[in-house]
């Protein structure tokens, strides 16, 4: 932001990270500050930092907290020269969105209602976007409106042209994945008329904004579920106008695009981010024409943590790619690629130093129970980087995802390390229902096809088991939110399979999860128990549903978060109860337990926090299938 670069970071005495500053020191050199330290907001730990946007001008900050886990998010804006609040607080921003107007003066953001103007207790379910003045009283903030703005939806996006010229909305509906969109000209201090562009009954996903060059570009699913990029005229938005620029590519996903002109002011450059197989690639591509103009390297099998190109006021700064990487056995780290070298080089490292024990690491495929393709990274001890399965079966600990499109990529994950340091391998599974391979991917594994999930995770047990890397009695799974649906289902539908459990924040109850926290805004995914055919898809597989007496089943640890306000610790409560009454396996041996712990909720929480709950939960799974951790 016009010469100021604003990042993240977390040393390993901290227990949240900071928001630091990199700037001109006056003298010729460059200076880092804090700029913004959750732990000086509150001492105690308990207050998160969950969102964070410098204005275009890089002299404000605008930033959103809070405390014990409710994920209740409070508006600040901060002045960056001195670190005085200038706003704030702002209430009811949970999962607001900002976009700053050129000059710092006002911003548009995304707000709850107000107490009263809904029912009690659905405050959650509405909301408004507002444009507001930095410092006014936000009573008097503008209303956003436009047809079909308000109508159903839950969840809204705000972005704005560099120039200040366009104002882009979107909306969804809940977690639906059937974008609208909305386009309004910025004119005379107006809001000019809001341009429907898409309504989700047009079923297609579109990431969309104005670029330095003025056109409007899209990324969008629309014919093309792997994604591809369009532009079109702001002028003239509507659908039919679009033109393709990069086409869909049948063999990758197109996650995110940046703008990147060269140092010595030739034709501006696209920076394409692409996941093959869950694994990140960068590509270059011309701005004008979409033609190919070569690849960016990276470190090997990884994926990315953040992209950033040179904003428009910092030309000594152009032909330049920051880079968040991140593999199985690398911290997140920032590599930075230079254009004109055409290389890519490590720019700032993890802080603090590690030891990572040595582990082998590679994809393999396997087929699914109906001949599908699913593929899963795996982790084993040894010296090499890429190598076989161990050379007898060890504990296997199996994690994924497998919903809302979310792809579960190759990163740095401590508790796997852990795992693998004490002899152990650890699996990762590329389930349908995510994305990783475009939205057909996620399509094949949500609604009436989730099953397609579970089966693609007993695949990959069988697989794992098949392969020699671990043995029934030695195959824990480990998984949270709808990763604890997965594990849960997979434990009532294959208890025989599984010797160890850890279902964390889990959805499980699968008739009634609506009735709770934020459980309607997921019945696009699901399915609604109003419908009787979709009651039927719940029913073929609600965990809780599915509890026998008179089964072994497996070790289960519960692990639920008091303060959680998207997933209701009930599902855990209740099916912990139905396994220890249903269970005929040895209580001692394997015990159904829950753990209950308060003032953290279901997102961001401390790194001590974080901690004693991995610990806990490796010491169960190792405890049950015969790993000494050290």
């Amino acid at each position: 932001r016009a010469g100021r670069a604003f990042f993240a970071r977390r040393r390993p005495d901290q227990e949240h990270a900071a928001v630091l500053v990199r700037e001109a020191d006056g003298a010729g050199g460059v200076r880092e500050r804090v700029l913004l330290d959750p732990v000086e907001l509150d001492p105690t730990g308990l207050t998160t930092l969950d969102a964070w946007v410098p204005s275009l001008e890089g002299t404000l900050l605008a930033y959103q907290i809070s405390r014990g886990g409710d994920e209740q998010s409070v508006l600040h804006v901060l002045d960056v020269a001195t670190g005085e609040p200038v706003d704030g607080p702002i209430d009811r921003c949970r999962y607001s969105d900002i976009a700053w107007l050129p000059g710092g003066e006002e911003l548009f953001f995304v707000r709850k209602v107000a107490p009263g103007e809904v029912p009690a207790g659905e405050e959650d379910f509405h909301r408004r976007v507002w444009r507001h003045r930095v410092g006014a009283d936000p009573a008097g903030d503008e209303l956003v409106d436009g047809p079909g703005l308000y109508d159903e939806h839950t969840y809204y996006g705000v972005r704005v042209s560099r120039d200040g010229r366009w104002l882009v909305v979107t909306a969804n509906v809940g977690t639906a994945r059937r974008d609208s969109l909305w386009l309004a000209e910025l004119a005379d201090g107006k809001i000019g008329p809001l341009t429907p562009v898409l309504t989700r009954t047009d079923d297609v996903q579109a990431t969309a904004w104005v670029e330095r060059d003025g056109r409007l570009y899209l990324r969008t699913t629309d014919s093309a579920p792997r994604w591809r990029l369009c532009v079109a005229d702001p002028r003239t938005p509507q659908r039919e106008h679009w033109r393709e620029l990069v086409a869909e590519d049948p063999g990758s996903v197109l996650d995110g695009v940046r703008w990147l002109e060269p140092a010595d002011g030739g034709a501006a450059l696209l920076v394409l981010a692409r996941s093959r197989h869950a694994v990140a690639e960068l590509a270059l591509h011309s701005a004008a024409d979409g033609a190919p103009r070569g690849s960016i390297p990276l470190p090997g099998t990884g994926s990315l943590t953040g992209l950033s190109t040179a904003d428009r006021d910092t030309p000594d700064q152009r032909g330049r790619v920051w880079i968040g990487w991140t593999d199985l056995v690398t911290p997140p780290q920032v590599q930075r690629f230079d254009l004109a070298l055409n290389a890519t080089r490590l720019e700032t490292a993890a802080p603090g130093a590690v030891e990572v024990p040595p582990a082998r690491t590679e994809q393999r495929a396997f087929s699914s129970a109906d001949g599908t393709t699913v593929r899963m990274f795996v982790l084993t001890p040894g010296g090499d980087t890429v190598g076989k399965a161990p050379a007898r079966p060890v504990p296997a600990l199996v994690t994924g995802y497998g919903g809302f499109g979310i792809s579960r990529e190759p990163a740095y994950t401590p508790a796997a390390l852990a795992w693998v340091a004490a002899g152990g391998a650890f699996a990762l599974v590329s389930l349908r229902g995510g994305g990783e391979e475009g939205e057909a991917w996620h399509l094949a594994g949500n609604r009436g096809n989730k099953q397609n999930v579970f089966d693609d995770l007993h695949a990959a047990a069988a697989a794992l088991i098949d392969g020699g890397t671990t043995t029934a009695g030695q195959l824990a799974l480990m998984g949270g939110s709808n990763g604890g649906l997965l594990v849960g289902a997979a434990l009532v539908q294959r208890p025989e399979r599984y010797r160890a459990v850890v279902c964390s924040a889990p959805l499980l109850d699968m008739v009634r999860y609506e009735e709770f926290a934020l459980g309607r805004t997921w019945n696009d995914e699901y399915g609604t128990a109003a419908d009787p055919m979709e009651l039927g898809w719940l029913l073929s597989y609600s965990p809780y549903h599915h509890v026998r007496p008179g089964t072994r089943y497996p070790a289960v640890l519960f692990t639920v978060f008091e303060s959680d306000t998207r997933v209701d610790p009930v599902h855990a409560r209740k099916t912990c109860a139905a396994l220890q009454f249903a269970t005929t396996g040895d209580i001692a041996g394997r015990p159904v337990l829950l753990r209950r712990e308060t003032d953290v909720g279901h997102g961001g929480r401390s790194v001590s926090r974080t901690v004693g709950l991995t610990v806990d939960q490796l010491s169960f799974l190792a405890a049950h299938v015969g790993l000494e951790l050290r």
